[in-house]
């Protein structure tokens, strides 16, 4: 499996913003124009591309969508999307219309025949999104926490055809503190899945340090705030993580 790493634009009020920790009251706006950053991460040799709908996290459904559609009409990188996707009729229109993937959050835990509705339709092309607090998933653009497990909830939704999760630490989004490597890892290696690292990336070496379980399901790691502050430079760590995956061949 190959390591790849997703710049991440996180879409509010039509602009590109970062929160503290899923935390509405604490947020950077970092650009106008969500479609201009994509391009920007895509001049740099970006692979595949993370947006989040985060005002569509809290009422339901989409709320950034013509942003969305036009990054994925407009440019030749992947996209993949999450935020807010709780009815069907939304996730075909985005998987119709150029979109390779959609993400599932609140609906993998509080709508289970959806979920399941959807990965029956589009298989490999939907990812779980797992964002956990204290090893519990929260729900609702982090407002809220369940009492289910990121293992469990990802054990039973393999069941039902998912291919793909994005962990996400709430503890570590947006923190700079490093992502939390042990719990990535043992959930790749407890699924057999692909999963995909969010938050608290902070430094290349963060990068190159998940890139090493790759062989056990670690498939890549989302990038947001240290894109942003410019503490890490996405050309620069794709082209070295594409070179000590040449190394360990």
């Amino acid at each position: 499996m190959s390591f790849i790493i997703y710049p991440a634009i996180d879409m509010r009020g039509g602009k590109c913003v970062r929160l503290l920790q899923g935390d509405y009251n604490k947020e950077t706006v970092y650009g106008d124009s969500p479609l201009e950053m994509a391009k920007q991460w895509a001049s740099m040799g970006a692979e595949f591309i993370h947006l989040v709908d985060l005002d569509a996290a809290k009422v339901g459904k989409p709320v950034n969508d013509e942003w969305v559609l036009s990054i994925a009409r407009e440019l030749d990188v992947p996209v993949q999307i999450g935020g807010g996707l709780r009815r069907m009729e939304d996730v075909d229109r985005y998987l119709q219309n150029g979109v390779q993937r959609v993400i599932l959050g609140t609906a993998a835990i509080q709508d289970r025949p959806f979920t399941e509705q959807v990965l029956a339709k589009y298989g490999d092309r939907v990812a779980i999104g797992i964002d956990a607090r204290n090893g519990y998933v929260a729900t609702h653009g982090w407002l809220e926490t369940s009492s289910v497990t990121a293992e469990e909830l990802a054990k039973e939704l393999i069941a039902k055809g998912a291919e793909t999760f994005i962990y996400t630490d709430i503890s570590r989004d947006g923190t700079l503190e490093g992502p939390n490597t042990e719990s990535i890892v043992r959930l790749a290696k407890a699924t057999g899945k692909n999963v995909i690292a969010s938050g608290g990336v902070s430094v290349a070496e963060d990068l190159y340090d998940l890139a090493r379980y790759a062989k056990d399901g670690v498939g890549g790691a989302i990038v947001g705030k240290a894109l942003y502050t410019q503490r890490i430079d996405l050309a620069e760590a794709i082209a070295k993580v594409k070179e000590k995956e040449g190394e360990s061949c």
